[in-house]
């Protein structure tokens, strides 16, 4: 007969020995915070070593948030619908669809009646992608694909029929009226002060934070404060629960009482919405054009590559919408020669990113982020500026670079693009 005696912790010195604590992780609000001033100090370093001023102007910041507010309005529409397993691929439609009601419900009733009329138009292209991919399992790509195609004709249909004897071109609406913009006077004065005052780090650091405080409109406050509701109802609320667990396992929630299919329509209908709220801050906004036909030029799809860049998270695709409308901002503040002192800044990048590897003995990606300073460093020396014909595709270039960095540490809904259908097993 054996006895099996269990022994304790080893001890050393008399004492257990403790097991290690496990690391907590770092609060979401706290990780943006940081890259947000590493952004500021890799700017602020480029303006200093390149002499571009214009990398952190007051009105470069101010051009890139006008900018990145579509992007930011698709982005977050996007997180709605894949949120709840639905890929919308549509997103660009339910943008072009918010255009032309923007402009019309401007027209006639003023700049909140146009916004109201883009979120309805928006909001009815997100109904049809939910009809077709919920109701009749169509390919969430196939329907997305067949939105932005029919938004298009539907848009240049109601154009031709109701623009066209108002303003004598079916591309292009009357005017319509604007939001009005407002400032935070002290803080801007102050702001404006010391960015004058040609400080290295400080003056580059109150150049952007002026542009986000000067000549801001409702919508773009609008947008801004969409992302914290966002995530509270997304992450905070029963409703926000329920409808994340469509995305992960709908058969699990179906059988813990949830609606999916009343899930997944409410959570298109509001990404349909968010993306007609896109199309109207192009027509709507200080400085921008009215209502033109095709004027959204890929911002849904640029959109939708934010949020993928921000992991299907909201602080995640505030990150990608600001990189993407500065990136967009600088090159129509400043040309080509600021997108080329930003190619020096993202060298600067990469190699901290290149030590950062080496310390922690990723010789792989070390080598990578190595090749590809070395790379940039030379588009930078070997050229006074950028050709004039890809200063506009900017931004297009931005999104393809940062997916593929981003591309290997994203973590999408489980159930994410799926088809389902009531009382199925997986």
């Amino acid at each position: 007969m054996s006895t099996t005696v269990e022994t304790g912790p080893p001890i050393e010195g008399g004492a257990p020995k403790q097991a290690p604590r496990e690391r907590r992780p770092m609060p979401g609000w706290l990780r943006g915070a940081l890259w947000a001033v590493a952004a500021i100090a890799v700017l602020s370093t480029t303006s200093y070593l390149t002499g571009i001023d214009t990398l952190t102007s007051s009105n470069t910041s101010q051009t890139a948030l006008r900018l990145a507010l579509p992007i930011l309005f698709a982005a977050l529409g996007g997180l709605w619908a894949e949120r709840s397993g639905v890929i919308n691929i549509g997103l660009e439609g339910m943008m072009i669809l918010g255009t032309w009601g923007a402009a019309w419900g401007a027209y006639y009733g003023g700049v909140w009646a146009g916004l109201l009329a883009a979120i309805v138009f928006g909001a009815l292209g997100g109904l049809l992608h939910a009809v077709a991919t919920v109701t009749f399992g169509v390919n969430h790509i196939v329907s997305g694909v067949a939105i932005n195609l029919l938004g298009l004709g539907v848009a240049k249909y109601l154009a031709d029929l109701v623009f066209e004897p108002l303003s004598g071109n079916p591309r292009q609406s009357p005017p319509v009226p604007k939001f009005d913009t407002y400032s935070a006077t002290f803080l801007s004065e102050w702001l404006a002060d010391l960015e004058a005052a040609q400080r290295v780090g400080v003056s580059d650091a109150a150049g952007l934070l002026r542009g986000l405080v000067t000549h801001v409109s409702p919508l773009a406050m609008l947008g801004l404060l969409l992302v914290p509701i966002s995530y509270f109802v997304l992450w905070r609320t029963r409703f926000g629960l329920r409808l994340r667990s469509c995305g992960e396992n709908p058969v699990a929630a179906e059988s813990l009482g949830v609606n999916v299919y009343g899930h997944k329509y409410a959570a298109l209908l509001v990404s349909g919405g968010l993306a007609g709220m896109g199309g109207a801050s192009l027509v709507l906004l200080s400085g921008g054009a009215d209502y033109l036909e095709n004027q959204t030029n890929g911002r849904g799809y640029i959109g939708l590559a934010a949020m993928i860049f921000g992991n299907w998270r909201p602080g995640g695709l505030l990150g990608g919408a600001a990189l993407f409308g500065y990136s967009d901002g600088l090159q129509l503040s400043a040309g080509g020669e600021a997108v080329l002192a930003l190619c020096y800044g993202a060298v600067l990048l990469l190699v901290v990113l290149t030590v950062v590897q080496i310390v922690r003995r990723r010789w792989f990606a070390a080598g990578l982020s190595a090749l590809g300073a070395a790379a940039l460093y030379y588009v930078y020396w070997a050229n006074d500026e950028l050709p004039r014909e890809l200063i506009p595709y900017t931004p297009h270039f931005v999104t393809i670079i940062v997916l593929a960095v981003a591309a290997q540490k994203l973590r999408p809904p489980k159930a994410i693009g799926k088809r389902y259908r009531r009382g199925e097993d997986d």
